[in-house]
Formats: structure tokens, sequence, C-alpha cells
């Protein structure tokens, strides 16, 4: 006689490649089924599943709208012991920050996706599946905020990026992932995190009304899109050159605008430092008003900036939350 399930898992499935397959009817792959989890595989004997299936999207189609959406779905949920959420890779990384931001909740969050389609021999969707699970179920994972899972490792949502376009070792981010899980004998998972959890900020804008744009450095820009942008937008983030630099004819341009502007790096890793004098160098935009965004990228500072403009803050509380790391 089998016992009752002693845990819950919600199992929260939006698209993506994980659930993807060639199209009959047209020509190439599409999200079409989302992927089963199977207990017994996965040495989760005692879990009960529970499915939603709030939207079935590949993820370039995901808004933050759709985001919010599934904050509400998480926020809603109870009587669960973690959750996953099965995620199209090319955003999955700003769906996790947003809901870094935004979800609290007892029970810990895992996202992962596949880098191949269910109909390939190496569909990788089944461990990365297995491993979210056994993760949002392990007491270690507590406290930690959403966690994405790939490839055995796991990582914070304010770093991790995903640095490959068709590898199926797809994410990592500076300094790397927090974690690792890896399978033992029988379905068993060894977790191992490598730091403890970290102090979070939520914020909870009720809607997502502001419009925020993000604008592209190169060699030679001259400022080509940033006056259309400025005028459409209530905010501007700039991947920029290096530490945060930009060609000096974008300084007064910032100078001008009473919108906040803020400096990400289009380099893949490390921080915005205000360092350099000279027109158009970081410490000149400083002065000119801009903000520096810290260690976090251009997509996921546009998504602190369209939070933080959505709840309303003025511009001196935007710059207070990027400067003393509010994230």
């Amino acid at each position: 006689m089998s016992s009752s399930p002693s845990r819950r898992l919600a199992l929260v499935h939006t698209g993506g490649t994980i659930a993807s397959r060639p199209d009959p009817h047209g020509a190439g792959v599409t999200p079409q089924q989302a992927p089963a989890l199977d207990a017994r595989i996965a040495g989760l004997e005692d879990v009960e599943i529970v499915s939603f299936q709030p939207f079935t999207l590949p993820s370039p189609h995901v808004t933050p709208q759709h985001m919010l959406a599934l904050q509400a779905l998480l926020s809603s949920l109870e009587n669960v012991d973690g959750a996953v959420i099965t995620h199209g890779t090319d955003t999955l990384e700003e769906t996790a920050f947003f809901l870094h931001l935004t979800l609290q909740c007892p029970f810990p969050v895992v996202l992962t996706g596949s880098m191949r389609h269910t109909g390939e021999l190496s569909w990788d969707g089944a461990g990365n599946l297995r491993d979210a699970a056994q993760t949002a179920l392990h007491p270690q994972s507590l406290g930690r905020g959403p966690l994405v899972a790939f490839g055995g490792d796991l990582f914070d949502a304010r770093t991790v990026t995903k640095v490959h376009t068709s590898a199926v070792d797809a994410f990592g981010g500076y300094p790397g992932p927090i974690g690792r899980i890896d399978q033992g004998p029988e379905g068993s998972a060894a977790l191992r995190y490598f730091a403890g959890p970290e102090t979070r900020w939520l914020y909870a804008p009720a809607s997502l009304k502001a419009k925020v744009e993000v604008l592209y450095a190169y060699a030679g820009w001259q400022g080509e899109g940033y006056a259309e942008a400025e005028a459409r937008a209530d905010g501007l983030v700039i991947a920029a050159l290096g530490t945060g630099n930009l060609p000096a004819e974008l300084l007064p341009m910032i100078e001008a605008t009473k919108k906040p502007v803020v400096i990400a790096t289009r380099t893949h890793a490390g921080p915005i430092l205000p360092v350099y004098g000279y027109a158009g160098g970081g410490a000149t935009l400083k002065r000119a008003g801009a903000i520096p965004a810290s260690f976090l990228n251009a997509h996921k500072a546009r998504l602190l900036l369209l939070v933080l403009l959505s709840l309303g803050l003025e511009h001196a509380e935007v710059r207070q939350a990027f400067e003393e790391g509010r994230f």
C-alpha cells in the first residue's frame, strides 16, 4: 500500500524550447506541449505535482506583463513546498530577475529550460527539469530568491545570463554559479551551495505602466536614436562601453534630460565604475546626472528601472536604489 505524498511541487509551464518540437504545419520548431516530470525517474516518489500553464510562448514573445502574471500566480499558491517554471532560454534570465525583484513566497522557485527540443536525441530538458524539481524541494534552497538551474549549475537571478546561443551549457554569468546539483545512485541528488542566502529588496508594483528603452553604444556613435527614445520613454538604459563610458556627443544629451538615464555596460561582465574624466567618460556622465547600473547588465537594469518608475519613485529614489544595490 503506497503512502500519500508528503510534499507538493508546483510545475508552471510557459513554453520555450523545452516544450517545443518541429511544427508539422510549418518550417521550424514551435512550443507545442509542456514537458512531463516523471517522479519515479526523478527520485521524487513522495511528491504530488500540481501543474499550471498560464501561457505557451516562445520566450522572445514574453513581456513584463507576462512576468507580472507569473508573479501573481506564484504568490497565490498555497500548500506547496517548491515551484519550478519551465521557460524559453532567450529571456529566461529577465523573468528570473523580475521575479527576484517582486516575488515573495515561502517556498523556493527555480526556473529552467532546454537548448534542444523534445524531438532531438540529445534533448536536455528532462535532466534540467529533474534538477530544477529537486532543487526547488531542497531545504537549502529556502531564502535565496528565484534560482536558475541549467546543466547541473545553480545560478543567482541577478547575475545569471545566457552566454551561448546553442550550446547545452548556455548559461553562465560572472562570478559563476552559486551551487551545483549532481545525480547520485537511484535518483538521489547531491546538492551543494557555495554561499549563504543574501538580503533581497522586494518591490510590489500593481502594474507596469512605465516605458523604458535600451540603447547600445558603439565606436563612432553620435547619439543616433537617443532623442527619439528619450521622447518616447520614461527612462533610458544605455549599454555603454567598458566601465561605463560613451562618445563625447552623448554628454550634452544626458545633461539636458530630466528623465533617468542608467548606464550599464555592453561588456560581458563587470561593474560600472565612473572613473574617466574625459567628455563622455563615466565620471562626467555621473556628474551630468546618469545613474551607474552597478553590475546589472542592460536588460536587467531596464527591468529594475521599469519597476521603480512604475511605483512612481522620483529620480533621487531611483538613483539611490541603483547606487545602494537595492536589488
